[in-house]
């Protein structure tokens, strides 16, 4: 069993709780978007976000707090948890207690036995727990994908993966804070990300080491942190999180024995909902041009020529949320379970102990 059922053609109606940039710029279009799915109500106890939740989408139901949600449980399907990482646990925990199958925003919880204990949760109450791991669904992601299922790169030997911004000055806010209780930094933001899809490509780890530097005046948490592992499978995934960098580097550069990828440039799909558009509202959602393609080849750097442009698959996340009402309405499978994000976390505590420590961890 993985969650409730309703007739045919009645859209499960959705409980979101949270509406800062989680909640506004990502879950709430895409949930709108999403066939067989329904934006019930809002939760956030900030008087502007209520506003701008009315204003976005007129039919919306505005709660100030969760508690509201369970007391009318059962008028909703499905509750997505877009709120502060400090609140993810204890959220899921309740909405699971209430008969409801969650979505949460990644990180899932602060520790993978806490992750663990929210997947058993589940279970023992026959209900879905996904995890919003969108950038499984990224463009570049689903290109290197196939490339590798190709076997267009050989074996690959090093996968080297970059999330970098230029942000000199601090913006402020729980994700900058220092108290580990906030469970902020870029580790676990997103290095969550990085992790999550070194994990995907290429399986489970071995060793973790990781160097966590906090460059900014002012700053309390890393903002500046690489993480190395090795998988079992012999592949090396370097992955770089700053909110440092002046020059930024390749998105993705993947080394194989008979090829490799360079990819420049994120994803468009979160500039495009920032700026308002929504999925359907263009003619090639996730698509970009070709003159931000990454190169396939060996011998030869790409930015002098090297090797052939590969045309770049269009971003999707849409697909998430289409695949978590399929699970709820087909018995369709979890596109991202608790138990893969506890994974994740196993790496992101050792990268941890690794910075912190100076050593290399074996999982």
């Amino acid at each position: 069993m993985t969650g409730p059922t309703t007739g045919t053609g009645t859209p499960l109606r959705v409980g979101l709780i949270g509406y800062g940039l989680a909640g506004s710029v990502f879950h709430a279009p895409l949930i709108a978007a999403t066939e067989g799915l329904a934006l019930d109500t809002v939760v956030t106890s900030n008087p502007e976000r209520q506003q701008q939740a009315r204003a976005e989408y007129p039919d919306v139901r505005v709660a100030a707090a969760p508690d509201e949600l369970w007391a009318r449980a059962d008028e909703l399907d499905l509750i997505v948890i877009a709120s502060p990482n400090k609140t993810h646990v204890p959220l899921a925990t309740a909405a699971l207690k209430a008969g409801l199958p969650v979505v949460v925003d990644k990180p899932l919880a602060g520790t993978a036995a806490e992750a663990r204990e929210l997947a058993a949760l589940a279970d023992e109450r026959g209900l879905l727990l996904s995890v919003f791991q969108n950038r499984r669904w990224d463009n570049d992601f689903l290109t290197l994908r196939k490339l590798i299922a190709d076997g267009e790169l050989g074996d690959v030997y090093r996968f080297e993966s970059r999330f970098e911004r230029w942000r000199p000055q601090l913006k402020g806010g729980w994700r900058e804070s220092g108290d580990p209780a906030e469970i902020g930094g870029l580790l676990y933001d997103l290095g969550s990300h990085v992790v999550d899809q070194a994990l995907v490509l290429f399986g489970p780890v071995t060793t973790v080491y990781a160097e966590a530097d906090i460059r900014r005046d002012g700053a309390a948490t890393d903002d500046d942190t690489f993480i190395a592992l090795t998988h079992e499978s012999g592949v090396r995934s370097h992955l770089y999180v700053s909110a440092t960098t002046a020059q930024l580097g390749p998105r993705f550069r993947v080394l194989g024995s008979e090829a490799g990828y360079v990819k420049y440039g994120l994803d468009p799909q979160e500039a495009a909902l920032r700026d308002g558009l929504r999925p359907g509202s263009t003619a090639r959602w996730g698509a970009e041009p070709e003159e931000l393609w990454g190169r396939v080849g060996a011998g030869e750097s790409p930015v002098t020529g090297g090797g052939r442009p590969e045309p770049t698959l269009p971003g999707d996340y849409p697909a998430y949320y289409a695949a978590v009402a399929k699970a709820l309405l087909e018995g369709g499978p979890n596109p991202v379970t608790a138990l893969e994000a506890a994974a994740a976390l196993d790496v992101l505590e050792a990268a941890r102990r690794s910075a912190l420590e100076k050593v290399t961890v074996t999982l």
